[in-house]
């Protein structure tokens, strides 16, 4: 197997690296939820990947043509794929609404000042 063959995976290892980089490097909470989309992405193009037969068609049966003549695809991985997606969409809204309330709150969206204020109330509170 050659390496051009296998593209879409590589492509999407290196998404999904990109990804985590950003979730686990980044004190920035929109550019967390960036990177978790990028993860997410390449997730979903790793399975519609897998789910892909070169030369296979939509599984649908003919009358007069056997099915073991015809190579298929399969198709429950992109219809699993659609449902990831909605829900993906659903996991960024409700993260980006998070992430405005903190602004609204704690004047800032990175995590290290948001930690260090509340760690500042809770010693304000012990005194």
């Amino acid at each position: 197997m050659e390496m051009r063959g296998h593209f879409n995976y590589w492509v999407s290892i290196i998404l999904m690296m990109t990804g985590f980089y950003a979730v686990i490097a980044s004190t920035n909470m929109v550019k967390k939820l960036i990177g978790l989309g990028m993860f997410q992405t390449a997730v979903f193009l790793l399975y519609i990947s897998i789910g892909k037969v070169r030369g296979g068609t939509a599984p649908i049966l003919i009358d007069g043509i056997a099915a073991s003549d015809v190579s298929f695809s399969n198709p429950l991985t992109h219809v699993l794929i659609l449902t990831a997606i909605v829900v993906s969409i659903a996991t960024t809204a409700l993260g980006l609404a998070i992430v405005v309330r903190i602004r609204e709150s704690y004047g800032c969206i990175e995590a290290d000042e948001t930690i260090a204020m509340d760690m500042a109330d809770e010693r304000a509170e012990d005194a």
